[in-house]
């Protein structure tokens, strides 16, 4: 994998809107907090248009992105949000100036179809937060936004967190790959789709019915993308639902009746994805999985 150059103070970063609408509260203190660190950051032209449930039409998402991929200068591409609407633009998105002058991207949710993308062309990117999540509070930095940082500049990561019932305990070094179930699933059939042999699978999800869920799991087992895992990273399934007629199983257990015949570890807790610690992780760049009793870490090596 090719892995885009560290930023340093001095250098461009652009935020752009390739999916749902943003109000301007949630990104400027975001601008002046990178600015205050020394970079130099360009908001897109339409970041903050609205079209419907979008940041504009597909034309002014799709002018912000390229024109953000094509600029020599950028050195990383921080997105406003997710939500809707990347799937939509993906194949228009011309690469050719990306592949000279490789920069980071970094966002979640609906930004897992650019990390797809990105990834089948064989350079890395950062699963990470956003700019509406970058602060607590009292508009200090938290652990997301310092995790983040730390993947961008370069510096070490390495995560500790409390081992769950449902863990299934081992040891898994490769890359990893993934992001948003539901985007993960809507690209299976694509040229887009995650290739997931040897790689450990990192999964999560929001505001989805639990019957829903257990049919993505199914769907990634019956296309063969959880046979041969290193290992299943899972983490945050914020706000589930469930029917008036129960589903009977919770998230972690549709998840493990669709690997329990698999022997490679599976680690559930990781604070990742949609709620309020979602710490960041380069796709594409190998990691250490240890799954143990008490106990779990995931350090990039």
């Amino acid at each position: 994998m090719i892995i885009p150059p560290y930023i340093k103070p001095g250098d461009k970063i652009r935020i752009v809107s390739p999916a749902g609408k943003i109000k301007k509260e949630h990104v400027y203190p975001a601008v002046e907090w990178l600015i205050q660190k020394g970079y130099k950051v360009d908001l897109g032209k339409h970041v903050f248009k609205e079209y419907f449930q979008f940041a504009g039409t597909d034309r002014e998402r799709l002018e912000d992105l390229q024109n953000s991929f094509d600029d020599p200068e950028t050195k990383a591409i921080i997105f406003s949000r997710g939500g809707y609407g990347t799937i939509r633009i993906i194949d228009h998105i011309d690469f050719t100036e990306f592949k000279k002058h490789p920069k980071w991207l970094v966002g979640f949710s609906d930004i897992s179809v650019l990390h797809a993308a990105i990834y089948k062309m064989g350079f890395a990117t950062i699963h990470g937060v956003m700019p509406r999540y970058f602060f607590d509070g009292e508009k200090n930095p938290n652990e997301n936004l310092i995790s983040l940082m730390e993947i961008l500049e370069g510096r070490e990561a390495s995560y500790q967190f409390k081992s769950q019932n449902y863990n299934k305990q081992g040891i898994a070094k490769s890359e990893i790959v993934g992001g948003n179930l539901s985007i993960i699933c809507s690209l299976l059939g694509t040229k887009y789709e995650l290739h997931t042999n040897g790689k450990i699978l990192f999964i999560e999800d929001i505001d989805e019915y639990l019957y829903h869920t257990d049919r993505m799991m199914f769907q990634l087992k019956l296309s063969g993308k959880l046979d041969n895992l290193a290992g299943l990273l899972v983490g945050d399934f914020t706000d589930m639902k469930d029917n008036q007629s129960p589903f009977g199983l919770s998230v972690e257990e549709i998840i493990l009746d669709a690997v329990k015949e698999f022997d490679y570890p599976v680690c559930f807790g990781f604070p990742s994805g949609h709620d309020k610690k979602n710490l960041a992780l380069l796709l594409g760049k190998v990691w250490e999985l240890k799954v143990m009793s008490g106990t779990c870490e995931l350090n990039l090596t």
